[in-house]
């Protein structure tokens, strides 16, 4: 592990001194680039750096009580140096294993959410609304911006489906892990004997797909325009602005209303269907390395069911790392946090085991 350490922090230096050179800042693409290398490598080179200086402390209490000579209270003074220097040294060493675990290249990334009612008619499609606001809220919270893409309302202000992107760095590692079927359990407004029904909404979070991840040929996509329908106001029905794109070779369907523009509801469509397209050839690849899947937290399946919402009880509960939390008020107003944390840590520990194993 040392000697790999060794190679980051000699690249890191190199990374620095090229980000110095005038011929790179006059190359705007090659100093993002270094620029990113950078960010990436430096918690690893300053976690090392503190590793190194906590083992020269340690070597050199060794040395003076090897040397001996010492009075009783300096003795004493170099062994606990030692002790808290190795115990540093442990914890540094543990840290660096973490820091070290191959990074999901698409963390980074901004996200496309794309929310569906599942079972409960009605009930399902105003879940989906719930947890549209729950994301967007916690997307405000982080600093990130979202853009409504595509979006089909019901009567009462749910959503039958909606798909929004969410823009910031890092945007992809904080909900990576809502993809899956969300269950609620509480009482409808609609419903006079005060039962408790269940009902389900569906998420799927695709990284944002760039042009240059996605060659789609266009003589691959069959577009054809059509007059926008419901809510919308005056406009609606009398231009053909709305566009659905199939991609002929995966039999992919878009369709995008949102806009008055033809041409920016087939840019939002695009980004959609490079995003789907991207996301069907990672599940390809991840169902080619099967064995890999258990070293996450879930397998990222729409089929999966991996949260409940219970409003009468107040709580919120995690199937796939057990966790139960009772503040259901709070994270419905995007404190999410604490749920994404405890997700981000298990997922570590999985990859932690597996790559000691």
């Amino acid at each position: 592990m040392i000697e790999k350490l060794e190679g980051i922090e000699t690249r890191y230096n190199t990374v620095n001194e090229e980000l110095c050179s005038p011929e790179v800042v006059a190359d705007m693409e090659k100093y993002t680039a270094l620029m990113k290398e950078q960010k990436r490598l430096e918690p690893i080179v300053e976690k090392f750096r503190e590793y190194k200086r906590a083992k020269a402390t340690a070597d050199e209490a060794s040395q003076m009580l090897e040397e001996g000579g010492l009075d009783k209270e300096m003795k004493e003074l170099a062994f606990e140096e030692l002790k808290t220097a190795k115990e540093d040294m442990e914890t540094f060493s543990e840290e660096l294993k973490i820091l070290l675990l191959p990074r999901d290249e698409n963390d980074d990334k901004n996200v496309i959410v794309e929310i569906r009612g599942g079972a409960g008619g009605e009930e399902s499609a105003l879940f989906a609304g719930t947890l549209y606001r729950m994301y967007t809220m916690y997307a405000e919270t982080k600093g990130f911006k979202h853009e409504v893409l595509s979006a089909q309302e019901t009567g009462l202000g749910g959503f039958k489906e909606i798909s929004f992107s969410i823009s910031g760095d890092g945007a992809y590692s904080r909900f990576k892990f809502e993809s899956g079927v969300h269950r609620v359990q509480r009482v409808p407004e609609t419903e006079s004997q005060g039962r408790i029904h269940t009902s389900t909404a569906t998420v799927a979070v695709l990284p944002e797909a760039e042009e240059v991840d996605v060659d789609i040929n266009p003589n691959d996509l069959q577009i054809d325009t059509f007059r926008s329908s419901g809510a919308g106001g005056q406009h609606i029905n009398k231009t053909d602005s709305a566009i659905r794109i199939t991609h002929l070779p995966t039999g992919t369907v878009v369709e995008c209303q949102d806009e008055r523009s033809q041409h920016k509801n087939k840019d939002k469509a695009m980004k959609i269907l490079r995003s789907r397209i991207l996301e069907q050839e990672r599940e390809k690849q991840n169902a080619e390395i099967a064995g890999n899947r258990k070293a996450q937290v879930g397998t990222g399946n729409r089929n999966e069911r991996i949260r409940t919402y219970n409003y009468p009880q107040g709580r919120v509960s995690d199937h796939r790392i057990g966790l139960t939390l009772y503040k259901l008020e709070q994270i419905l107003n995007g404190d999410l946090d604490e749920l994404i944390d405890a997700l981000i840590t298990a997922d570590t520990a999985e990859k932690l085991k597996q790559s000691e194993e």
